[in-house]
């Protein structure tokens, strides 16, 4: 490296580090400011897709692979439909947005790579150092978006569940799929006692994305899910079907005050700052809205230790997480009541935390009400 100090170091190039640092770069603001991105990883394959939803045309529209318009909820009673409109749910693939944004910060003097573990973060004072195993590097702004899972592991206060699962992009022999609607929760599988459902992202009639997906708390062997993924395409009628490609992924799903670890020279981002949305598992439009503000927050020059804002949702979520991790073999349940008593657009403006209180009064009434009583109960006594 040419120097060991720096005015930002961002730990992580994945989502939450790369927007980041995009805006970093497209704000005339912190033209004067050098950057370091540390990873280990180089970002030269297609290793994750990243699925979210808007009401227009985003900032990253360009780089979108396929977008929806239309949905389906299904449990084993139940059936609806769902018409977006005004949102669209959109898909990229990492290896579009790694394209997309690395050309750009590598053609900018300001900014420095580094391919490397990083091993510590040690708050010095009024910055913080990055100890990485090619060297220490030193900044007045760190930001970290490595996940620490023994932060939530040892405490027993807030409940942690995974969002798991393991997909695959398939060519069928017949035409199985509706390319113009995806199905956000198909729950009519065996559920293993755990809120289970299949999540599929059709891109033709004969060409999808297929997810086994858990909401709990324990990972299970990868046979398992690739059997339900096998039972399923039966029962759909695809036929012989060739795999193009692989995926498998944890989310972890937690109200955990992740934000208590900052310090005026140190913020955690992405999943390691709570930025998940704790009832879902869903990232990504979190993060192009946080990384925004955060942007904007910088220039105010106050200590990064100030960014969080307390928020309603996150007790709404540490809510749900309390009642999913006590009736999970029920999860589907209490998703069919959300979709059965709401409109697909007041689900994703209460998902999106945006909902006025009595849109917030709205969802909550749809659930088993002696549920959350008991959950507020235990909270607050």
């Amino acid at each position: 490296m040419k120097k060991d100090t720096y005015d930002i170091v961002i730990c992580g190039s994945g989502a939450a580090g790369l927007l980041l640092a995009l805006r970093l770069h497209q704000n005339p603001f912190f033209k004067d400011h050098s950057v370091l991105l540390v990873d280990a990883a180089i970002k030269n394959t297609n290793d994750r897709t990243w699925c979210f939803w808007e009401q227009q045309q985003g900032s990253l529209e360009e780089i979108v692979h396929h977008r929806w318009e239309h949905g389906l909820f299904k449990s084993q009673n139940f059936t609806q439909n769902l018409h977006l409109n005004p949102y669209a749910y959109k898909m990229i693939r990492g290896i579009d947005f790694y394209n997309h944004i690395l050309p750009q910060l590598e053609a900018n003097p300001q900014f420095d790579f580094l391919h490397a573990k990083v091993n510590s973060l040690e708050n010095q004072d009024t910055r913080t150092a990055v100890h990485t195993d090619r060297g220490t590097f030193v900044a007045a702004q760190v930001f970290s978006s490595i996940y620490r899972p023994e932060w939530v592991a040892k405490q027993r206060k807030y409940p942690v569940l995974q969002q798991h699962f393991v997909g695959w992009i398939v060519e069928t022999e017949n035409p199985c799929f509706t390319p113009e609607q995806i199905t956000f929760m198909d729950f009519d599988i065996p559920n293993s006692n755990a809120t289970r459902f299949m999540y599929v992202l059709p891109f033709t009639p004969t060409k999808a994305l297929l997810e086994d997906t858990f909401f709990s708390a324990d990972l299970l062997p990868k046979a398992v899910y690739e059997k339900a993924l096998t039972t399923y395409l039966e029962k759909i009628g695809a036929g012989s079907f060739s795999i193009l490609e692989r995926e498998q992924g944890s989310i972890p799903m937690t109200a955990y005050p992740f934000h208590k670890h900052n310090t005026p020279s140190l913020l955690h981002i992405g999943t390691a700052g709570g930025w998940t949305k704790a009832s879902t598992g869903y990232t990504f439009q979190n993060t192009l809205e946080q990384t925004e503000r955060l942007v904007a927050f910088l220039q105010t020059k106050k200590p990064l230790s100030t960014f969080y804002k307390h928020s309603k949702f996150a007790f709404y979520d540490l809510l749900f997480l309390d009642v999913l991790a006590r009736h999970n073999a029920r999860g589907s349940e209490l998703f069919q009541l959300m979709f059965q008593k709401n409109s697909v657009q007041r689900i994703f403006k209460f998902l999106s935390n945006k909902t006025h209180f009595w849109e917030d009064l709205m969802i909550m009434r749809s659930f088993p009400i002696r549920w959350f009583v008991h959950a507020l109960w235990k909270r607050l006594f």
